[in-house]
């Protein structure tokens, strides 16, 4: 199966055979994006019938990930994350709370995907759309789940005062595959973060923090999500755009570790029809050598911020 980085291929060869443009029984033709509109599963199909899609990429093709740090200043830590047209930005504000009398030693991580209407004509002003939540509940999940940051390194004095961390990702504009975009930012936010000293003060029950943030947040894996989308039961798509989400048989997305991309911390597939063993085990290959490809990407980001 073929794969790989970019988002290069013979686009304009694939617009040339495959809009329906021939004359209907009215004597009028259709261009291309009248096409996609009337009929957006057969556009698509006749696409991936010549071994392409719609963007000109390859079925096994993923979109390069480019990461930069830094995007927000009054933040502790931030990152911005671009899939093609999809990008995000995250940001992490540390706080002073009180932890949970059952875990008096235990600091928080607040996730929180936001889809504003500018990122989409889909989305709209008023209670987050079910992207948003799904993605956010299922970030949180795997933070808690694969340890992502030890939740005691975040304690000051136990019992009385430990750091909540919210982390906000926000899309900017919504190309697809915004759960990628949105946890390889978060992510590489978190290991951006660094946190002021804070000292707590028994005798005035107070923390003082300093203004100087010197401390670096202990971020103990580096995960990766790689998505697929299955079109028509049957034809696997890497990393699918937001046209072809709508028309996808069902999504799947693995979390690996940006090392070696051998292991795996979660499986998310929100429903859709059945993945057989033969095409899981060939998205599994991709999903290594991509979980390997963003894990340089974000390497490459370090080395730019800490050479500024």
């Amino acid at each position: 199966m073929a794969g790989g980085e970019g988002s290069t291929g013979p686009g304009s060869e694939a617009m040339d055979m495959t809009p329906q443009d021939r004359p209907s029984a009215t004597g009028f033709s259709l261009d291309p994006e009248t096409f996609k509109k009337i009929h957006p599963m057969e556009y698509h199909r006749r696409f991936l019938s010549q071994g392409v899609r719609a963007d000109g990429r390859v079925l096994t093709k993923f979109r390069k990930a480019k990461i930069s740090l830094g995007s927000i200043s009054t933040a502790n830590g931030s990152a911005m994350v671009r899939l093609g047209d999809t990008t995000v930005i995250c940001g992490v504000k540390a706080e002073v709370t009180e932890p949970k009398p059952a875990a008096p030693k235990s600091g928080f991580i607040v996730p929180n995907l936001d889809l504003p209407p500018l990122c989409s004509p889909n989305y709209r002003a008023g209670p987050p759309p079910e992207l948003a939540q799904t993605v956010s509940e299922y970030i949180d999940q795997v933070i808690k789940s694969c340890d992502l940051v030890d939740p005691e390194t975040l304690c000051i004095e136990p019992g009385h005062a430990v750091w909540v961390l919210y982390v906000d990702v926000i899309c900017l504009n919504h190309g697809g595959n915004v759960m990628d975009a949105a946890l390889i930012a978060l992510v590489a936010a978190l290991k951006h973060t660094l946190l002021p000293k804070a000292t707590f003060y028994e005798s005035e029950s107070t923390v003082r923090v300093t203004e100087e943030r010197t401390v670096p947040l202990m971020v103990k894996q580096t995960l990766i999500p790689v998505t697929f989308g299955v079109f028509d039961g049957t034809i696997t798509l890497a990393d699918p755009t937001s046209d072809e989400e709508p028309h996808l048989s069902t999504q799947l997305t693995l979390i690996l570790d940006g090392i070696g991309g051998n292991d795996a911390y979660g499986m998310l597939k929100p429903g859709g029809t059945v993945i057989n063993r033969s095409a899981l085990l060939d998205m599994w290959e991709l999903a290594k050598i991509r979980a390997i490809n963003v894990s340089e990407a974000l390497e490459e980001a370090f080395n730019a911020a800490n050479a500024i």
